[in-house]
């Protein structure tokens, strides 16, 4: 009998966890095994704005492309911000869709009338009569600048004002001073250089006809 409940005793005692070597005593990984989601963050990589001149007139090219796979962005509308570190200027650009937006702009103090031809340049004003230089009308946009497309997210692109050429003129006809005449030179053409030659020869045999008209009538008189 005292033996059936030593038996029992030593069964009943609860028995300590011991961890043998080698044993991993951390606990087992959470059944679930969640793992955060990494969301991409919205970016305007490959957008441009680039000056360029087309009739004489200054424009502003761009393009804008939001990269957005996890519709991050809180914001479709996109405006190009110049500014000097002193004076900014926000031009609007317009509604993104599908994420994208593409077209031109004038200048900041260009302008045009109706016909699309130029009426107005940066850093130039029409006084009595003529055109003379001014620090306003957005002057500052002709040196040195930064040009930054912004949505939300943003980005920095280069962009100056576009120089002039032989074919396309960025700023006004000006007039020399004691003349009267525009210094705006119209382009020379083949036909123009050919007239030349031609009124001369024209004007010679006028001459020579003249000359021989009175000399044939010399001749009448003295016979």
């Amino acid at each position: 009998m005292s033996a059936a409940i030593a038996t029992t005793l030593v069964l009943g005692v609860p028995t300590a966890g011991y961890a043998t070597e080698g044993s991993d005593p951390s606990p087992s990984p959470s059944p679930t095994g969640y793992t955060p989601t990494q969301l991409s963050n919205p970016t305007l990589a490959g957008s441009t704005a680039v000056g360029e001149c087309n009739g004489d007139v200054p424009w502003i090219s761009f393009t804008v492309t939001l990269v957005d796979p996890d519709n991050q962005s809180t914001s479709h509308t996109a405006h190009l911000v110049l500014t000097n570190g002193t004076e900014t200027a926000d031009i609007p650009l317009g509604e993104l869709v599908d994420n994208h937006l593409s077209g031109r702009v004038l200048w900041p103090g260009a302008s045009v009338d109706a016909a699309g031809n130029p009426t107005g340049w940066p850093g130039w004003a029409f006084e009595n009569g003529k055109w003379v230089e001014t620090d306003g009308n957005f002057r500052w946009t002709r040196g040195a600048i930064t040009a930054t497309l912004e949505v939300n997210p943003s980005l920095v692109v280069p962009l100056s004002y576009p120089p002039s050429t032989p074919n396309c003129a960025t700023n006004p006809p000006v007039t020399p001073v004691g003349s009267t005449t525009s210094s705006t030179v119209l382009p020379v053409t083949g036909l123009g250089v050919a007239v030349l030659p031609i009124s001369i020869a024209g004007a010679l045999l006028a001459v020579a006809g003249i000359v021989l008209l009175l000399l044939r009538r010399r001749r009448r008189t003295h016979s």
